[in-house]
């Protein structure tokens, strides 16, 4: 129980309370299980005392200072905490629901198992702090410092950590479900086991940090685990959403990759191939090598590819398309690439090579625009068409 005396002269207001503390440092006041409810104290010197189940509700503590003290159990319901100074304070098991502790310092604080629901946290400092178990749901810690905080277990489901920093952190077995993480710094941080159901994920910083068995899937629902935070999101919306799933059936079916250089007496070449393409409901994706070659140039082709059920390659004069078979080629086997060039050309030596590959298909020559089209079907298509099946059949033979 609270020491009736010392309770007495906190209610003789800051000024007085900080002279008496000054006058008697060696002093640690008990205020234990003191009901001090909507008391302003803003100021107060309150460092090493003990607070021990003390009802706070409402007070207002601003610049306070609780450095050390024990507010184990304590209910600090809507109190108002902005500035204050908790650095390691024990707050185990305290209620801190909507509390404002905007810019308070509660370095190496222990408030395992505190309530923290609805708390205003923005820019306070946690760094080393104990939060495990504790409960932060739909708490504010936007900008807050929670490097090498203990999380392990915390329920922050719906909490704003938008810029918050949790460098080191251990969140393993958190609940993050709907939190919004945007910009936030998860650097050598362990997410093991958290539940990110839900989450707003944007710019994160995760360089080292420890990402496995996250679960992907609410609390009514089969779990479902994956080890990338930023591929969670993804993966979780292709399973719930058709019309990802639609674009993706599209990606991997009906796209076919144009590779060739269409010069402006040659543009209506392209354009009958892609709108031949279009009629036969697949999704023509061009790209045309007008322009210089560049590292990006590369990598985007190279990507495209990927996605492409087949690739048609107009090598009538086009060098560049012959660089770039280099790499689809060789590195993409299960991709069919169908090259087409003009009848009067003659095939580059290069073709040797690539007709050591399973996936390379004969050369369809063509001598205008409408030989092409009137062919394309049985041809150009029908050929990649039936060299997918057989890759696809030598992949699974082959286990690959």
């Amino acid at each position: 129980m609270a020491n009736d005396e010392h309770v007495a002269l906190l209610r003789q207001g800051v000024a007085a309370w900080n002279a008496w503390r000054d006058e008697n440092p060696n002093i640690h006041p008990d205020l234990s299980e003191a009901y001090l409810s909507e008391a302003n104290l803003g100021g107060a010197n309150l460092g090493g005392a003990d607070l021990y189940r003390v009802n706070l509700i409402e007070a207002k503590l601003s610049l306070a200072n609780l450095i050390g003290g024990n507010l184990s159990g304590a209910n600090l319901t809507g109190a108002s905490l902005t500035m204050a100074s908790l650095r390691e304070a024990n707050l185990g098991g305290a209620n801190l629901a909507r509390a404002s502790l905007r810019e308070a310092n509660l370095g190496g604080a222990n408030l395992g198992g505190a309530n923290l629901r609805e708390a205003g946290l923005s820019e306070a400092n946690l760094t080393r702090a104990n939060l495990r178990e504790a409960g932060l749901s739909e708490a504010n810690l936007t900008r807050a410092s929670l490097r090498e905080a203990n999380l392990g277990g915390a329920n922050l489901g719906g909490a704003n950590l938008r810029g918050a920093d949790l460098g080191g952190a251990n969140l393993g077995g958190a609940d993050l479900q709907a939190a919004i993480l945007i910009d936030t710094d998860f650097s050598g941080a362990d997410l093991t086991g958290c539940r990110i159901y839900g989450v707003s994920a944007w710019s994160l910083k995760l360089e080292g940090a420890k990402q496995q068995n996250l679960v992907i899937t609410g609390h009514d629902e089969p779990a479902i685990t994956v080890d990338n935070i930023e591929v969670a999101q993804f993966i979780y919306r292709m399973l719930h959403n058709q019309k990802i799933r639609d674009v993706i059936d599209t990606i991997t079916s009906k796209v076919v990759l144009i590779l060739g250089r269409f010069t402006q007496e040659r543009k209506p070449v392209l354009e009958a191939l892609r709108e031949e393409l279009r009629q036969r409901k697949y999704l023509p994706i061009l790209f045309d090598f007008e322009k210089p070659r560049s590292r990006n140039t590369d990598e985007t082709i190279t990507l495209l590819a990927r996605m492409a059920r087949f690739v048609v390659a107009d090598i009538s004069d086009a060098k560049s398309v012959l660089q770039e078979l280099r790499a689809i080629v060789p590195d993409l086997p299960s991709v069919p690439v169908q090259p087409i060039i003009l009848a009067m050309q003659e095939e580059p030596g290069m073709f040797d090579f690539y007709r050591n590959f399973r996936s390379f298909l004969n050369v369809h020559r063509y001598a205008s625009q409408e030989q092409l089209i009137a062919d394309l079907g049985e041809k150009v298509i029908r050929p990649a068409e039936l060299k997918v099946l057989d890759l696809q059949g030598f992949n699974l033979a082959h286990g690959a």
